[in-house]
């Protein structure tokens, strides 16, 4: 780092009662961020029913939500240097706060979605700019304690957000979990105004400089590619042409969004980054940790509410010891990792847990499933994923320097994300897809004729008669009650197949770890702020 570099982290040093709010402020920041990117897990069904969404309509809830997330993240470093640090964080906040306030007073689904998007551009610098200023609010002597705080707190975030999400929805209502954020943004932006600093950047860059096809031809890509993903399977595909246009829409906004940022001098990301190998094999690796972690936390509360007909709270408490068992293994691979454990082996056997833990929700996958059978595999994926996290980052960087950490980690952390949207979508296909293929198949299987299906419908049949139906209403209500159970059986059945597919992706990625150069094992973070 530069002489002058180093001065400017020294103005922005706090000490005493002001490092002490700054670093909460920062925290509570990220807190709101990933809080507000699993809460809405819990409470899509209660969403469903208010607002008329189908399953496909409501996954876009949080869809949105992460595809501005990924649109904005790698833009931040440049709106921080055009706007200020603390004018852009700032308003960041307010924008997120405000949209909040917008998505709890939403009367339909796309308004809802809508808000959701815009409340995602103001929180995707929340994460990662709370990070930079905790960073440089503390001494470099120092900045060890100022990431495990602020580790912490990315630790907890995921952990609070399905049983808050799951409180508020079961004793009040789900606008509540975009209201909560509205006392706690405005606290934040008042002490953002007062207590953050904005570093000395240089010349900011002028208005024909800017990236501007750059941003909409990633938007464009992002954008278009979502939305084939959530509506190829109920629009069939590339037999509708809206999806065979949005389809080109997406190739071409992939095709010269890469160009653009390969011959303009001034690109919003920096596609040369990637000439590196462990760089390369790290955003593959980073994008399947956000499918399966992303996917997995939405299919379970979905799963238990739906099929097992759980409240919110408890789809919510269910995620808890899943989310401590990777709290606990965070600070035990990054003690592993700097006494020499090669990082290769941590990720393979990361992924090898997660596969476990999915063959074993497979396993024991039934319309009865309890808490009891569930609790060891989720432990087993927090232990899994407790091994993915850091090794993968760190993997990811250790042959990069200078500039190119913050360049690298800017396109992990957008991988990360973008699997998760890439895996809510393609799963929410998949369980409707995979239901309806179960029910047809389960419906050859009864037989009128059959004399057990015959015994079973006369005993439902007598049974309704018992409770004063007519014998035609009885009858009706028995087959009311099979088809019922065909299409609940179907659904857990595709949930099976879910699970199994996720795991055997896991799987499948294990060989790409051997394809990752020996580099350094620590990599400084604080050269990733910059």
């Amino acid at each position: 780092m530069s002489a002058s570099g180093t001065l400017q982290n020294d103005d922005l040093v706090l000490y005493g009662i002001d490092r002490v709010i700054i670093t909460i402020t920062a925290v509570l920041c990220a807190l709101l961020e990933i809080v507000d990117t699993t809460i809405v897990n819990v409470a899509l069904n209660d969403m469903r029913g208010s607002l008329g969404a189908t399953l496909t309509d409501v996954a876009w809830v949080i869809t949105a939500y992460a595809i501005a997330n990924v649109i904005v993240i790698p833009m931040t470093s440049w709106l921080s240097q055009q706007f200020g640090r603390r004018n852009y964080f700032a308003a960041s906040i307010i924008i997120f706060t405000f949209s909040s306030f917008l998505c709890g007073n939403a009367t339909g689904i796309w308004e809802l979605v809508l808000f959701r998007f815009i409340q995602g551009l103001g929180g995707g610098a929340l994460l990662v700019t709370s990070q930079t200023i905790i960073t440089e609010s503390y001494p470099v002597e120092k900045r060890g304690m100022a990431q495990a705080i602020y580790g912490m707190g990315v630790i907890v975030g995921p952990t609070l957000g399905p049983p808050l999400g799951g409180y508020l929805v079961d004793n009040y209502s789900w606008p509540y979990i975009f209201y909560i954020n509205v006392p706690i943004g405005i606290i934040a932006t008042l002490l953002t105004l007062t207590y953050v600093k904005s570093p000395k950047y240089g010349d900011k860059l002028k208005s024909n400089q800017v990236d501007w096809w750059g941003i909409i031809t990633l938007a464009m890509f992002i954008g278009s590619l979502q939305f084939v993903l959530e509506h190829g399977q109920q629009d069939d595909w590339f037999n509708d042409h809206v999806i065979v246009i949005v389809s080109i829409m997406s190739f071409v906004g992939l095709f010269f969004f890469i160009w653009r940022q390969l011959v303009y001098e001034y690109p919003i990301v920096n596609l040369r980054v990637l000439k590196d190998n462990n760089l390369r094999v790290g955003t593959i690796l980073s994008f399947v940790l956000g499918f399966g972690l992303y996917g997995s936390t939405f299919i379970i509360p979905i799963y238990t509410q739906s099929v097992l007909g759980w409240t919110a709270t408890d789809a919510g408490l269910l995620l808890i010891p899943s989310s401590l068992m990777t709290a606990f293994m965070m600070p035990i691979i990054g003690k592993l990792i700097q006494k020499g454990v090669p990082q290769p082996y941590l990720v393979a056997g990361g992924f090898l847990m997660f596969f476990v833990f999915t063959f074993w929700m497979h396993n024991i996958m039934t319309p009865d499933t309890g808490e009891e059978h569930m609790f060891w595999p989720l432990i087993v994926r927090g232990f899994g994923l407790g091994l993915l996290f850091v090794p993968i980052t760190t993997l990811s960087l250790s042959t990069l320097s200078g500039k190119s950490i913050g360049e690298g980690a800017a396109f992990t952390g957008m991988m990360r994300q973008l699997g998760g949207s890439f895996g809510i979508a393609i799963i929410t296909t998949f369980i409707s897809r995979l239901s309806q293929e179960h029910r047809v198949n389960l419906i050859k299987n009864i037989d009128g004729a059959n004399a057990m299906v015959q015994q079973r419908i006369q005993g439902l049949q007598q049974n309704f008669i018992a409770k004063g139906f007519s014998p035609n209403e009885a009858l009706d209500k028995a087959y009311q009650l099979i088809d019922l159970s065909v299409t609940k059986q179907s659904t857990v059945l595709s949930y099976m197949d879910v699970f199994m597919y996720l795991g055997l992706l896991f799987l499948i990625c294990i060989p790409f770890i051997l394809l990752i150069k020996k580099g350094k094992n620590k990599v400084d973070l604080s050269e990733a702020m910059h």
